[in-house]
Formats: C-alpha cells, sequence, structure tokens
C-alpha cells in the first residue's frame, strides 16, 4: 500500500438517517439538497452523492420525481460534478419479537427493479451497490441486500452506463464485492466504498480499514469513510493507505465538537487534510478518467 497524492474527494450531502431534528439545517427539500451539493462542489469535491428526503417529515424517501427534482437543478447549475445516487432505499426489514416471521410496521421491502427506477430515469454517473444484508441498529432494524437482487442490479447498470460504486460495510460484503467482479458482473475499473462505523458492520479504525483494503483487488478504485466523530480521522487513514474519501452530512454532523458543520465545510476540511499530508484533490475530469466515465 502506498499513500495516494492525487485524492478523489465524494460528498455524501443528506442520507436517510433520523438526523433532521439533530442539525440545525439539514438539506430536505431537493432544492436544499441540490444547493448543497453544488456547494459541495464549489469547495472541491467531484462527486456528489445524492439520498432525498420527503419534504414534509424529513424522513429519507425514494420518490422518483424528488430526485429528478434534486438532480435536475445539479445539472442546470452548470457545476462540472459526477452525481452518485443511492439504490440503497427499499431494504429496510423490522423484526417484531413476538411475530417475527411477519415484516412490522416501517418495514419497507421492494424489488431490485423497483430499487433502481430512479437510476432508469436519471442515468446518473454512478449509482450504488450494498454489497449485503446487516443489522442497521442496535434493535430490530435489518438492511437487506441479496446476492440475486445485487447481480440485477449490476447487469442493469451495465446495460445502462452508470457506473457501479459497491458499498461494503463488512468483510462479507467486500467477498461478495469482489466475487461480482470475477462474475464480470462490474466494469474496470471496480469502483469500492469502504463504509466503517456504522452498527453492526465494521469499525471505524486504522486496523480495520486496513485490513478491508488488504482485501481488495489490484488495480481496484477505492474511497473510504468513518461516521461520525471518526470522519476526519478516516479521511486520513483512507489517503495513507492509497484510497480516496467522502466526507458530508449524511456520515457526520459536526465539524468540531458542539459545532454543525455544513457539507461544503466538511469538504474543506477534508481538503486541508488532504494538503497537510502532501496530496491534493482531483478535479472532476481527473475522476472521470480514474473512473473510465466518459465526459
Amino acid at each position: 500500500m502506498e499513500m495516494n497524492r492525487e485524492i478523489v474527494v465524494t460528498c455524501a450531502i443528506t442520507g436517510a438517517g433520523d438526523t433532521v431534528d439533530k442539525h440545525p439545517a439539514i438539506p430536505v427539500t431537493p432544492e436544499e439538497i441540490a444547493t448543497a451539493a453544488i456547494e459541495a462542489s464549489d469547495a472541491g469535491a467531484s462527486i456528489v452523492h445524492i439520498h432525498v428526503r420527503d419534504p414534509e417529515s424529513g424522513e429519507g424517501s425514494r420518490d422518483i420525481g424528488l430526485f429528478r427534482d434534486a438532480v435536475t437543478r445539479i445539472r442546470d447549475s452548470g457545476r462540472d460534478v459526477l452525481i452518485n445516487l443511492t439504490a440503497g432505499m427499499g431494504g429496510d426489514l423490522i423484526i417484531d419479537d413476538e411475530t417475527p416471521s411477519v415484516p412490522s410496521p416501517g418495514s419497507d421491502l421492494i424489488s431490485a427493479e423497483e430499487r433502481i427506477a430512479h437510476v432508469e430515469d436519471l442515468l446518473p454517473d454512478i449509482a450504488t451497490l450494498d454489497c449485503g444484508t446487516i443489522n442497521f441498529s442496535d434493535t430490530n432494524y435489518v438492511y437487506v441486500q441479496t446476492p440475486n437482487m445485487l447481480r440485477k442490479m449490476a447487469k442493469r447498470y451495465s446495460e445502462l452506463g452508470v457506473k457501479p460504486e459497491m458499498e461494503v460495510f463488512d468483510l462479507g460484503h467486500l467477498r461478495f464485492a469482489n466475487q461480482l467482479v470475477q462474475e464480470g458482473l462490474i466494469g474496470s475499473p471496480p469502483m469500492y466504498q469502504v463504509c466503517l462505523g456504522i452498527p453492526w458492520g465494521a469499525g471505524a479504525d486504522p486496523m480495520t480499514m486496513a485490513s478491508m483494503v488488504s482485501q481488495l483487488p489490484s488495480g481496484v478504485f477505492w474511497s473510504g469513510f468513518g461516521i461520525s466523530r471518526m470522519q476526519m480521522p478516516m479521511v486520513a487513514q483512507a489517503v495513507l493507505l492509497g484510497g480516496n474519501v467522502r466526507v458530508g452530512l449524511e456520515d457526520n454532523l459536526y465539524l468540531e465538537k458542539g459545532v454543525p458543520a455544513s457539507n461544503a465545510q466538511l469538504v474543506e476540511k477534508a481538503i486541508r487534510i488532504i494538503r497537510d499530508l502532501g496530496g491534493r484533490p482531483c478535479t472532476t475530469d481527473e475522476t472521470r478518467i480514474k473512473l473510465g466515465i466518459a465526459a
């Protein structure tokens, strides 16, 4: 592993988590999400990762119209930034302790085809593949993503010309992502996102990131992040291990202890770390070349 000196910065704008009441300015409406994405681009991010939220409740949504509104605003802004859409909505299973065979209220389980309907409609540069099922909370919430679903989604991404970002939350997910590559379902170079600190996946610490990176195939593009207070330490760790970085309000709400952040401020802080370590952020054109994405 060698340190990376030309680093792609991704900004994850809003996510779908229960963060609206924990921060004074979480982007909720398509306009707010697009504005935050534009500001992150201006700050130096070459990729923006987009979820949408219900404008009334603030909860995560998979409404195609909301995605279309946000994406159109970003594209119409004239900013040269790669758009990465989540395809993670629709895998929520809530288990009831008394009747575990029946999904409880709050569950949202849909097919692989339904999960990527907005990708079909909008044709982003990149869309996610969450490469496995995981206990996504400390209670009874399980995020479900099966091998059959992932193969269908990967195949359709290839047909659409959309770059898959394989999000891996644990070593088992990484094994399956490698299997997708071996089966020829992921184009070259494969794009991995090492996601650390989420319950109950791999922890956000240097040894864990190093362990996961050691099991990546050679010649891949990879990025990594940690959530909450481990966001910036994992920026440094990813750079030192030869990777790229992701920051943003999806993963961390604070610039420092007790100080709420904006997406642009988190991008700026990450770039300061990158520069202090002797690296520099990549332009969008450089990012396209690294990922094999046509202009």
